[in-house]
C-alpha cells in the first residue's frame, strides 16, 4: 500500500534534505557513468532535482512492491537520462547500490535507456523519442478509467519529456490528446536545458515560448527554476490541484548541472566521463555541498 504525500509546501529543513539528496544522486549517477567511461551526462544532469522532488515528495509509491495497484506511475520520456533513474530508484530502495556500476554493461539490469522489463520501478520502456510521452497519455488515462483508490485519490502519470524531443510531431499530437480528454492526472515537465544532440535547441528547431505553446494546446503551463526545489514544490503542489486539464511545467535547467568542464555545452549530450573527470568534478560538488552547511 501506497503511503499519502503531503499537499503542504516544504519547509526549510524539507528543502535541505532534498538539497542532500540531490547531492548523493547527482554523486551515485556521475559514478556509474564513469564506470563505464562514456555517458549521458548532459540530460542526466539536468533532470536530478525534479526527480528527487518527485521521488521524495509527491509520487504515492512503494518501493517494497515496485507494481504496487495503487501507485501512480511515471515515465521518463527522454529515456536517455536512465542513469538519473536508476541513482533515484537506488537512493529510494528499489535498487541495490551495487547494481549501478553495472550500468550499459553487457547483461545489465541497467541499460543505457529505461527498460520496464529489465529494472524495477520503471512504469514504460523508453528511448524513442516521443513514444514515452504518448505512453503517458495512455497510461493516464487508463489510470482514470479505473477509478479512485479507495481514499477517494486519483492514480497519477507523471512525466518528463526534453527540449529536444519536443521536436517530435508525436509529441503535439499526445499534448493535443491529454487536452481534448481534459486528463488532470497528468503532470508532466519538460527539460528545457536549451540544447540538444546537435546543437542548441534554438539553432535545431526553434521551439520559442514553450509556456504559451502549451497554453495553445490546452495544458495550464508553468514555468520554474528546475534545481530550485523550493519553487519545484510549489510549481507541483499547483500542479496538483488542477481541475480539468493536464499540466506542463517547464524546468529552465542547466544541461550537465554540476559538471563544471561540460556545464551548458551540446557535447555533454553523450561525452566521455572517466575517473579523472569524477575526481574533478566530485571536488566541485562537494565544494558546493560544504558551502550549504
Amino acid at each position: 500500500m501506497t503511503q499519502a504525500v503531503s499537499d503542504k509546501p516544504a519547509n526549510a529543513a524539507e528543502i535541505r534534505e532534498l538539497e542532500k539528496r540531490a547531492f548523493a544522486v547527482r554523486r551515485a549517477c556521475l559514478e556509474s557513468i564513469a564506470s563505464l567511461g562514456v555517458g549521458h551526462v548532459g540530460g542526466s544532469m539536468s533532470v536530478v532535482e525534479v526527480l528527487v522532488a518527485l521521488y521524495f515528495r509527491h509520487l504515492r509509491l512503494d518501493p517494497a512492491d515496485a507494481k504496487a495497484p495503487d501507485r501512480d506511475m511515471f515515465v521518463l520520456s527522454k529515456g536517455h537520462a536512465g542513469p538519473t533513474l536508476y541513482a533515484i530508484l537506488a537512493e529510494k530502495g528499489y535498487l541495490d547500490r551495487e547494481l549501478l556500476s553495472t550500468l550499459n554493461r553487457g547483461g545489465s539490469s541497467l541499460p543505457s535507456h529505461a527498460d520496464r522489463l529489465l529494472t524495477p520501478g520503471v512504469d514504460m520502456s523508453t528511448g524513442s523519442l516521443g513514444q514515452g510521452f504518448s505512453a503517458a497519455v495512455g497510461i493516464a488515462l487508463g489510470l482514470r478509467m479505473d477509478g479512485p483508490r479507495p481514499d477517494g485519490t486519483l492514480r497519477r502519470c507523471w512525466a518528463i519529456i526534453g527540449d529536444g524531443e519536443s521536436d517530435e510531431g508525436q509529441v503535439w499530437e499526445a499534448a493535443a490528446c491529454a487536452a481534448h480528454y481534459r486528463m488532470d492526472n497528468l503532470i508532466a515537465f519538460m527539460d528545457y536545458n536549451k540544447f540538444q544532440i546537435d546543437g542548441s535547441t534554438e539553432s535545431v528547431l526553434d521551439i520559442r515560448d514553450p509556456v504559451a505553446k502549451w497554453e495553445a494546446f490546452g495544458w495550464k503551463s508553468l514555468r520554474v527554476d528546475g534545481h530550485d526545489f523550493a519553487a519545484l514544490d510549489r510549481a507541483i503542489l499547483e500542479a496538483r490541484k488542477a481541475k480539468d486539464k493536464p499540466t506542463m511545467i517547464v524546468l529552465d535547467t542547466i544541461k550537465a548541472k554540476g559538471v563544471p568542464h561540460l556545464e551548458g555545452k551540446a557535447e555533454s549530450h553523450n561525452a566521455p566521463f572517466g575517473p579523472v573527470e569524477l575526481a574533478a568534478t566530485l571536488k566541485a560538488l562537494e565544494r558546493e555541498e560544504a558551502a550549504r552547511g
